[in-house]
Protein backbone atom coordinates (compact mmCIF):
# COMPACT_ATOMS: atom_id res chain seq x y z
CA UNK A 1 0.00 0.00 0.00
CA UNK A 2 2.83 2.40 0.88
CA UNK A 3 4.44 1.82 -2.52
CA UNK A 4 1.14 2.44 -4.32
CA UNK A 5 0.45 5.63 -2.35
CA UNK A 6 3.97 6.88 -3.03
CA UNK A 7 3.57 6.34 -6.75
CA UNK A 8 0.14 7.98 -6.67
CA UNK A 9 1.53 11.07 -4.94
CA UNK A 10 4.32 11.32 -7.51
CA UNK A 11 1.85 11.05 -10.35
CA UNK A 12 -0.46 13.65 -8.84
CA UNK A 13 2.43 16.08 -8.54
CA UNK A 14 3.10 15.43 -12.20
CA UNK A 15 -0.54 16.19 -12.96
CA UNK A 16 -0.16 19.61 -11.32
CA UNK A 17 2.70 20.36 -13.73
CA UNK A 18 0.54 19.77 -16.83
CA UNK A 19 -2.59 21.71 -15.88
CA UNK A 20 -2.45 23.81 -18.99
CA UNK A 21 -2.83 23.91 -22.77
CA UNK A 22 -6.49 23.89 -23.80
CA UNK A 23 -7.91 25.63 -26.84
CA UNK A 24 -10.62 28.28 -27.00
CA UNK A 25 -11.98 29.66 -23.74
CA UNK A 26 -14.16 27.02 -22.11
CA UNK A 27 -15.67 26.07 -18.80
CA UNK A 28 -12.65 26.14 -16.40
CA UNK A 29 -12.88 22.46 -15.52
CA UNK A 30 -13.28 21.46 -19.16
CA UNK A 31 -10.27 23.61 -20.02
CA UNK A 32 -8.04 21.79 -17.54
CA UNK A 33 -9.30 18.38 -18.65
CA UNK A 34 -8.37 19.26 -22.20
CA UNK A 35 -5.03 20.57 -21.01
CA UNK A 36 -3.69 17.20 -19.91
CA UNK A 37 -4.23 15.83 -23.42
CA UNK A 38 -2.94 18.90 -25.21
CA UNK A 39 0.30 18.81 -23.21
CA UNK A 40 1.18 15.58 -25.02
CA UNK A 41 1.72 17.63 -28.19
CA UNK A 42 4.76 19.35 -26.70
CA UNK A 43 7.66 17.61 -28.43
CA UNK A 44 10.26 20.22 -27.43
CA UNK A 45 10.45 23.34 -25.31
CA UNK A 46 12.47 25.59 -23.05
CA UNK A 47 11.18 25.58 -19.48
CA UNK A 48 12.03 27.91 -16.63
CA UNK A 49 10.97 26.91 -13.12
CA UNK A 50 11.27 29.26 -10.15
CA UNK A 51 10.50 28.19 -6.58
CA UNK A 52 10.77 30.61 -3.69
CA UNK A 53 10.23 29.88 0.00
CA UNK A 54 8.62 33.15 0.96
CA UNK A 55 8.12 32.33 4.62
CA UNK A 56 9.13 29.47 6.90
CA UNK A 57 8.90 29.23 10.67
CA UNK A 58 8.98 26.29 13.05
CA UNK A 59 8.02 26.79 16.69
CA UNK A 60 8.75 23.67 18.70
CA UNK A 61 7.64 22.95 22.24
CA UNK A 62 11.15 21.63 22.84
CA UNK A 63 13.94 23.65 21.25
CA UNK A 64 16.00 21.83 18.60
CA UNK A 65 19.17 23.53 17.41
CA UNK A 66 19.49 21.31 14.34
CA UNK A 67 15.97 22.09 13.16
CA UNK A 68 16.57 25.76 13.78
CA UNK A 69 19.68 25.70 11.59
CA UNK A 70 17.82 24.01 8.74
CA UNK A 71 14.95 26.51 8.95
CA UNK A 72 17.40 29.41 8.94
CA UNK A 73 19.10 27.99 5.86
CA UNK A 74 15.88 27.35 3.92
CA UNK A 75 14.07 30.55 4.81
CA UNK A 76 13.95 32.81 1.73
CA UNK A 77 15.69 30.07 -0.29
CA UNK A 78 15.24 30.07 -4.06
CA UNK A 79 15.37 27.09 -6.42
CA UNK A 80 15.62 27.79 -10.13
CA UNK A 81 15.67 25.21 -12.91
CA UNK A 82 16.24 26.13 -16.56
CA UNK A 83 15.59 23.26 -18.94
CA UNK A 84 15.81 22.48 -22.65
CA UNK A 85 13.89 19.40 -23.78
CA UNK A 86 13.38 17.47 -26.99
CA UNK A 87 11.35 14.32 -27.38
CA UNK A 88 13.06 12.62 -30.31
CA UNK A 89 15.82 11.72 -29.85
CA UNK A 90 15.12 12.16 -26.16
CA UNK A 91 17.49 14.66 -24.58
CA UNK A 92 17.14 17.06 -21.68
CA UNK A 93 19.65 19.67 -20.63
CA UNK A 94 19.04 21.53 -17.40
CA UNK A 95 20.71 23.64 -14.74
CA UNK A 96 19.61 23.48 -11.13
CA UNK A 97 20.42 26.57 -9.07
CA UNK A 98 19.88 26.59 -5.31
CA UNK A 99 20.26 29.90 -3.48
CA UNK A 100 20.50 29.50 0.28
CA UNK A 101 20.26 32.41 2.68
CA UNK A 102 20.97 32.78 6.39
CA UNK A 103 24.26 32.03 8.12
CA UNK A 104 25.42 29.67 5.36
CA UNK A 105 24.39 31.87 2.44
CA UNK A 106 25.62 30.32 -0.79
CA UNK A 107 24.58 29.46 -4.33
CA UNK A 108 24.92 25.91 -5.65
CA UNK A 109 24.69 25.35 -9.41
CA UNK A 110 24.38 21.85 -10.86
CA UNK A 111 24.06 21.32 -14.63
CA UNK A 112 22.85 17.93 -15.81
CA UNK A 113 22.00 16.15 -19.04
CA UNK A 114 19.75 13.15 -19.60
CA UNK A 115 19.23 10.89 -22.59
CA UNK A 116 17.19 7.71 -22.90
CA UNK A 117 20.10 5.60 -21.65
CA UNK A 118 22.29 7.85 -19.49
CA UNK A 119 22.34 10.74 -17.07
CA UNK A 120 25.25 13.17 -16.65
CA UNK A 121 25.52 15.30 -13.50
CA UNK A 122 28.18 18.00 -13.14
CA UNK A 123 29.91 17.74 -9.79
CA UNK A 124 29.73 21.12 -8.01
CA UNK A 125 31.97 22.66 -5.39
CA UNK A 126 29.90 22.86 -2.23
CA UNK A 127 31.29 25.05 0.58
CA UNK A 128 29.99 22.94 3.47
CA UNK A 129 30.58 19.50 1.90
CA UNK A 130 34.10 18.18 1.17
CA UNK A 131 34.53 17.19 -2.48
CA UNK A 132 37.98 16.45 -4.00
CA UNK A 133 39.14 19.25 -6.32
CA UNK A 134 40.15 16.56 -8.82
CA UNK A 135 36.50 15.74 -9.59
CA UNK A 136 34.89 19.18 -9.32
CA UNK A 137 33.62 20.27 -12.74
CA UNK A 138 33.49 16.75 -14.19
CA UNK A 139 30.23 15.07 -15.15
CA UNK A 140 29.31 11.95 -13.20
CA UNK A 141 27.87 9.57 -15.79
CA UNK A 142 25.15 7.15 -14.74
CA UNK A 143 24.31 4.39 -17.21
CA UNK A 144 20.80 3.06 -16.58
CA UNK A 145 21.62 -0.42 -17.90
CA UNK A 146 24.73 -0.71 -15.72
CA UNK A 147 22.83 0.47 -12.65
CA UNK A 148 20.09 -2.08 -13.30
CA UNK A 149 22.65 -4.87 -13.75
CA UNK A 150 24.43 -3.94 -10.52
CA UNK A 151 21.18 -4.04 -8.60
CA UNK A 152 20.27 -7.40 -10.12
CA UNK A 153 17.14 -6.06 -11.76
CA UNK A 154 16.01 -6.74 -15.30
CA UNK A 155 16.79 -3.85 -17.63
CA UNK A 156 13.56 -2.12 -18.67
CA UNK A 157 14.06 1.15 -20.46
CA UNK A 158 10.25 1.39 -20.37
CA UNK A 159 10.64 2.77 -16.86
CA UNK A 160 12.02 6.00 -18.34
CA UNK A 161 9.69 6.12 -21.35
CA UNK A 162 8.63 9.78 -21.33
CA UNK A 163 5.96 9.24 -24.00
CA UNK A 164 4.26 6.59 -21.90
CA UNK A 165 4.68 8.69 -18.76
CA UNK A 166 2.95 11.63 -20.42
CA UNK A 167 0.10 9.40 -21.53
CA UNK A 168 -0.30 8.06 -17.99
CA UNK A 169 -0.38 11.55 -16.50
CA UNK A 170 -3.00 12.56 -19.06
CA UNK A 171 -5.28 9.65 -18.15
CA UNK A 172 -4.92 10.30 -14.43
CA UNK A 173 -5.52 14.04 -14.82
CA UNK A 174 -8.77 13.46 -16.68
CA UNK A 175 -9.90 10.88 -14.13
CA UNK A 176 -9.21 13.25 -11.22
CA UNK A 177 -10.74 16.34 -12.82
CA UNK A 178 -13.92 14.45 -13.67
CA UNK A 179 -14.72 13.97 -9.98
CA UNK A 180 -14.54 17.61 -8.89
CA UNK A 181 -17.29 20.19 -9.23
CA UNK A 182 -16.36 22.95 -11.65
CA UNK A 183 -18.06 25.78 -9.77
CA UNK A 184 -16.56 24.79 -6.42
CA UNK A 185 -12.91 24.20 -7.32
CA UNK A 186 -12.24 25.96 -10.64
CA UNK A 187 -12.73 29.46 -11.95
CA UNK A 188 -11.54 31.81 -14.68
CA UNK A 189 -9.12 34.56 -13.68
CA UNK A 190 -8.69 37.83 -15.53
CA UNK A 191 -5.23 38.02 -17.13
CA UNK A 192 -4.45 41.29 -15.38
CA UNK A 193 -5.00 39.60 -12.01
CA UNK A 194 -2.92 36.51 -12.77
CA UNK A 195 0.59 38.00 -12.39
CA UNK A 196 1.59 36.85 -15.87
CA UNK A 197 5.13 37.43 -17.18
CA UNK A 198 5.76 40.68 -19.02
CA UNK A 199 4.66 40.45 -22.64
CA UNK A 200 2.69 37.24 -22.13
CA UNK A 201 -0.77 37.16 -23.73
CA UNK A 202 -3.14 34.50 -22.40
CA UNK A 203 -6.20 33.14 -24.16
CA UNK A 204 -7.53 31.84 -20.83
CA UNK A 205 -6.32 31.67 -17.24
CA UNK A 206 -7.87 29.02 -15.00
CA UNK A 207 -7.48 28.77 -11.24
CA UNK A 208 -7.74 25.63 -9.13
CA UNK A 209 -8.41 26.62 -5.53
CA UNK A 210 -8.46 24.71 -2.23
CA UNK A 211 -9.55 26.46 0.96
CA UNK A 212 -10.37 25.54 4.54
CA UNK A 213 -13.99 25.38 3.46
CA UNK A 214 -13.55 22.73 0.78
CA UNK A 215 -10.42 20.80 1.82
CA UNK A 216 -12.41 18.09 3.65
CA UNK A 217 -14.65 17.50 0.63
CA UNK A 218 -11.64 17.59 -1.71
CA UNK A 219 -9.80 14.86 0.20
CA UNK A 220 -12.97 12.78 0.60
CA UNK A 221 -13.66 12.92 -3.14
CA UNK A 222 -10.09 11.99 -3.92
CA UNK A 223 -10.01 8.97 -1.58
CA UNK A 224 -13.48 7.62 -2.39
CA UNK A 225 -13.80 8.43 -6.08
CA UNK A 226 -10.58 9.50 -7.77
CA UNK A 227 -8.10 7.11 -6.14
CA UNK A 228 -9.94 3.92 -7.18
CA UNK A 229 -9.99 5.19 -10.78
CA UNK A 230 -6.27 5.99 -10.58
CA UNK A 231 -5.56 2.44 -9.40
CA UNK A 232 -7.60 1.05 -12.32
CA UNK A 233 -5.48 3.10 -14.72
CA UNK A 234 -2.21 1.99 -13.11
CA UNK A 235 -3.35 -1.64 -13.30
CA UNK A 236 -3.08 -1.60 -17.11
CA UNK A 237 -0.20 -3.82 -18.22
CA UNK A 238 1.72 -1.03 -19.96
CA UNK A 239 1.72 1.17 -16.85
CA UNK A 240 2.32 -1.60 -14.30
CA UNK A 241 5.51 -2.59 -16.10
CA UNK A 242 6.67 0.99 -16.36
CA UNK A 243 6.02 1.68 -12.66
CA UNK A 244 7.28 -1.77 -11.64
CA UNK A 245 4.28 -2.65 -9.49
CA UNK A 246 2.40 -5.94 -9.42
CA UNK A 247 -1.29 -6.74 -9.68
CA UNK A 248 -1.05 -7.95 -6.09
CA UNK A 249 0.16 -4.51 -4.98
CA UNK A 250 -2.77 -2.83 -6.70
CA UNK A 251 -5.35 -5.35 -5.48
CA UNK A 252 -4.12 -4.91 -1.90
CA UNK A 253 -4.42 -1.13 -2.20
CA UNK A 254 -7.98 -1.46 -3.50
CA UNK A 255 -8.93 -3.76 -0.62
CA UNK A 256 -7.59 -1.31 1.94
CA UNK A 257 -9.57 1.54 0.37
CA UNK A 258 -12.77 -0.52 0.20
CA UNK A 259 -12.43 -1.76 3.78
CA UNK A 260 -11.85 1.71 5.16
CA UNK A 261 -14.63 3.07 7.34
CA UNK A 262 -16.32 6.24 6.14
CA UNK A 263 -16.82 7.21 9.78
CA UNK A 264 -13.09 6.82 10.45
CA UNK A 265 -12.23 8.87 7.36
CA UNK A 266 -14.63 11.63 8.37
CA UNK A 267 -13.19 11.70 11.89
CA UNK A 268 -9.63 11.89 10.59
CA UNK A 269 -10.56 14.76 8.26
CA UNK A 270 -12.29 16.64 11.06
CA UNK A 271 -9.15 16.30 13.16
CA UNK A 272 -7.04 17.46 10.22
CA UNK A 273 -9.10 20.64 9.95
CA UNK A 274 -8.36 21.36 13.61
CA UNK A 275 -4.60 21.52 13.07
CA UNK A 276 -4.28 22.45 9.38
CA UNK A 277 -5.03 25.96 8.20
CA UNK A 278 -4.91 26.77 4.49
CA UNK A 279 -4.37 30.49 4.12
CA UNK A 280 -3.92 30.03 0.37
CA UNK A 281 -3.56 27.21 -2.13
CA UNK A 282 -4.09 28.30 -5.71
CA UNK A 283 -2.81 27.08 -9.05
CA UNK A 284 -3.21 29.59 -11.90
CA UNK A 285 -2.71 28.06 -15.34
CA UNK A 286 -2.42 30.22 -18.45
CA UNK A 287 -3.02 29.03 -22.02
CA UNK A 288 -1.40 30.95 -24.86
CA UNK A 289 -2.82 31.76 -28.30
CA UNK A 290 -1.43 28.51 -29.73
CA UNK A 291 -3.24 26.37 -27.15
CA UNK A 292 -0.02 25.19 -25.52
CA UNK A 293 1.01 25.07 -21.88
CA UNK A 294 2.54 28.47 -21.28
CA UNK A 295 2.65 29.66 -17.72
CA UNK A 296 1.71 28.40 -14.29
CA UNK A 297 1.81 30.01 -10.87
CA UNK A 298 1.35 28.02 -7.66
CA UNK A 299 0.89 29.80 -4.33
CA UNK A 300 0.70 27.80 -1.10
CA UNK A 301 0.49 29.26 2.38
CA UNK A 302 -0.35 26.80 5.15
CA UNK A 303 -0.06 26.44 8.91
CA UNK A 304 0.20 23.10 10.74
CA UNK A 305 -0.34 22.87 14.47
CA UNK A 306 0.39 19.46 15.97
CA UNK A 307 -2.03 18.94 18.91
CA UNK A 308 0.19 16.25 20.45
CA UNK A 309 3.64 17.84 20.32
CA UNK A 310 2.41 21.46 20.29
CA UNK A 311 4.81 22.12 17.41
CA UNK A 312 3.72 24.81 14.94
CA UNK A 313 4.89 25.10 11.34
CA UNK A 314 4.15 27.90 8.90
CA UNK A 315 5.28 27.81 5.29
CA UNK A 316 4.57 29.94 2.25
CA UNK A 317 5.87 28.87 -1.16
CA UNK A 318 5.48 30.29 -4.65
CA UNK A 319 6.36 28.33 -7.79
CA UNK A 320 6.35 29.61 -11.35
CA UNK A 321 6.77 27.71 -14.63
CA UNK A 322 7.21 29.36 -18.01
CA UNK A 323 7.35 27.47 -21.34
CA UNK A 324 8.87 29.03 -24.47
CA UNK A 325 10.14 27.79 -27.85
CA UNK A 326 7.48 25.09 -27.85
CA UNK A 327 7.92 22.56 -30.69
CA UNK A 328 10.83 24.53 -32.14
CA UNK A 329 14.25 23.10 -32.95
CA UNK A 330 16.24 23.30 -29.75
CA UNK A 331 19.85 24.40 -29.40
CA UNK A 332 21.63 22.58 -26.59
CA UNK A 333 24.38 24.48 -24.83
CA UNK A 334 26.13 21.64 -22.96
CA UNK A 335 25.55 18.84 -25.45
CA UNK A 336 26.61 15.31 -24.49
CA UNK A 337 29.44 15.74 -21.94
CA UNK A 338 32.85 14.22 -22.66
CA UNK A 339 34.63 15.29 -19.46
CA UNK A 340 33.06 12.44 -17.50
CA UNK A 341 33.80 10.27 -14.49
CA UNK A 342 32.17 6.99 -13.48
CA UNK A 343 30.83 6.17 -10.03
CA UNK A 344 33.72 3.77 -9.40
CA UNK A 345 36.24 6.43 -10.37
CA UNK A 346 34.47 8.96 -8.16
CA UNK A 347 34.65 6.62 -5.18
CA UNK A 348 38.36 6.07 -5.83
CA UNK A 349 38.97 9.82 -5.84
CA UNK A 350 37.12 10.21 -2.55
CA UNK A 351 39.17 7.36 -1.08
CA UNK A 352 42.45 8.89 -2.26
CA UNK A 353 41.46 12.17 -0.59
CA UNK A 354 40.57 10.39 2.65
CA UNK A 355 36.90 11.25 2.33
CA UNK A 356 35.34 7.80 2.23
Amino acid sequence: MRKIMGLTLTLLLSVVLVLSGCSSKKDPKEALQGAATNALKMDSYVLKNEIKIKDLSVNMAQSNEQVGSVVNMLKDAEINVSQIYQKDPMQTEATLEVKLKGDVATTITIPFVTTKEKMYVKIPKVPFFPIPDSVVGKFLVLDYKELAAQSGNEVKLDTIDLNKSQKLVSEIANAVFAEYDSAKYFKDVDSKDAALPNGFSAKQVVQFNVTNDNVKDAVTIFVNKALPKILDIISKDEYREMLQVTKEDIDQAKKEIQSGSQAELSKALDEMKNHLKINQFTVNTAIDKNDFPAYQNVNANVEINDPDTKDNVKIAVEAKSTFTNINEKQKFVIGIPTNTITMDELQQEFGAAGLE
